[in-house]
């Protein structure tokens, strides 16, 4: 037969021309921060550290990224968005569960997974709030056109289940954000660099296509202990979770020969709409808990090359528990972002101290063994590309009206900034000079966990309409701009 002719033919090469790399066009980008978030704390000894937020925050500040983005300050998310993924029943044990009441709660505690792990602290269900409501808001104004990335350093808990915590995760922001962009995107694609498997998100969208799951992970007597190569969905999801199992030692050149091929395939198999990408920052080198040896460039050439899709993208945070390590990456994930470099020299702050003593922004590799093989890193792309073919090209979606937004904010640009920004709102966008919090491995100074969570209220002015995924209207935040003596001021 000769070559087809007519407008099949050519709505045919029209699909299959190759995906432009177009990220290099100027990006606006609206970054999603809470100043409380730094003054949570699992408890002493606990790896997970939210003050690391906050750290990579005041370097975001005084390197004078804020000038290249807009900076909010997203509205928790309530109990009903929670449900939209959650247990009511387990959503509803996380608002009252509290250090005071816990052992009420015994037969919760086991059913839940509560414990050593995913401890009861003061203000977890805030702390979920701020993770939840960020990732969430940041998806609604993707979806309204109102930035080309969102970023929440605060979110990519890809461990919490539908109704148990996991893995320092209790709520699972990455899930809630890609239920708000289905709710405009026919196709989103997730990607997970963790060195942990994306247990949570993948176990979510198990069933369907809609969603393609790709994960880079260690895999071997690690937890979670899922991820295997063989788990490639069910169902209408066939296929539609892609994992690639890594071993320890992994470096920036092996990391990029895997990273690279199976995304662009991903992409112009897959063709999203929309992309989630979660940076956890255990996969570096020297993390307390991971066991990669990725630097702070090779994990953000990651970053960078999922941007150069050009694609509207939700940026969220994740693993990482050597914070002078994730602060560092993350800022300079934001210079990228913005298409500012950063660096080497770090600025000073009041965290300068962690950084020493090169006091530069920067994590370099060690010298531990790559077990991973070229062999073994061919052999296992060649079968991930393998069952990337036996996907549908591109599955289309039933057409249907979209639910309202919870919260339109069509007009909120014309708001009266004075009612918007009251003093209450931008005092408590203050920092606190004490409430710096333990690092048992990193700094000096005699630190101490402030904790001060006051109760938050948040209004609803619009009803949730069945099949609806609601969004966050979200609060402009205070911004500081450093002065040269490392000091901020209040523009």
């Amino acid at each position: 037969m000769g070559p087809r002719k007519g407008p099949d033919a050519q709505t045919h090469d029209l699909i299959m021309e190759p995906i432009a790399l177009n990220g290099g066009n100027k990006r606006s980008v609206a970054y999603f921060y809470d100043s409380e978030v730094g003054n949570y704390s699992y408890g002493p000894g606990h790896p997970m550290k939210p003050h690391r937020i906050r750290m990579a925050h005041s370097l975001i500040m005084n390197y004078g990224l804020y000038k290249k983005m807009e900076i909010y300050r997203a509205k928790p998310a309530t109990k009903q968005e929670m449900c939209q993924f959650h247990t009511d029943e387990y959503v509803d044990f996380l608002s009252r569960v509290t250090p005071d009441n816990i052992d009420a709660f015994g037969k919760e505690q086991s059913k839940f997974n509560v414990g050593d792990d995913c401890p009861v602290f003061d203000g977890l269900f805030e702390f979920c709030g701020i993770s939840g409501g960020g990732s969430m808001e940041g998806a609604a104004r993707l979806n309204r056109g109102k930035c080309d990335i969102a970023l929440n350093w605060a979110g990519g808990l890809h461990h919490a289940k539908k109704s148990e915590a996991s893995g320092f995760c209790y709520v699972n922001d990455i899930v809630l954000g890609i239920i708000e962009l289905l709710r405009y995107h026919p196709r989103v694609l997730y990607i997970d660099i963790d060195v942990h498997h994306g247990d949570g998100v993948e176990e979510a969208f198990y069933t369907t296509d809609r969603v393609m799951t790709v994960s880079f992970h260690k895999y071997g007597e690690f937890f979670p202990g899922t991820g295997e190569l063989r788990d490639v969905g069910v169902g209408k999801g066939k296929y539609y979770s892609v994992n690639f199992p890594l071993r320890d030692g992994i470096d920036d050149d092996s990391y990029k020969s895997v990273f690279e091929p199976t995304i662009k395939a991903v992409m112009e198999w897959y063709r999203p709409s929309a992309v989630v990408l979660q940076c956890g920052a255990d996969s570096l080198s020297q993390d307390r808990l991971g066991c990669f040896n990725l630097s702070m460039r090779g994990h953000a050439a990651c970053v960078d090359f999922v941007k150069s899709f050009g694609l509207p993208t939700l940026v969220l945070g994740g693993g990482g528990y050597t914070m002078r390590n994730v602060s560092r990456t993350w800022t300079y994930e934001t210079g990228i972002l913005v298409g500012q470099q950063v660096g080497p020299e770090i600025p000073y702050s009041d965290y300068y101290e962690y950084f020493g003593p090169d006091y530069t922004l920067d994590v370099k590799p060690s010298n531990m063994e790559n077990l991973n093989t070229r062999e073994y890193l061919e052999k296992i792309k060649t079968q991930v590309l393998s069952n990337l073919s036996r996907t549908k090209f591109a599955p289309s979606v039933q057409m249907q009206e979209v639910p309202r937004d919870r919260d339109d904010d069509e007009d909120e640009e014309d708001d009266n900034p004075d009612e918007r920004r009251n003093q209450r709102m931008m005092d408590k966008t203050i920092q606190r000079d004490d409430d710096l919090s333990d690092s048992e491995d990193e700094g000096e100074g005699g630190r101490r966990d402030i904790r001060n969570h006051g109760e938050k209220k948040v209004s609803i002015t619009a009803p949730l309409e069945r099949g609806g995924v609601p969004s966050v209207e979200s609060t402009p935040a205070v911004v500081e701009e450093p002065s040269a003596a490392g000091e901020t001021m209040e523009l």
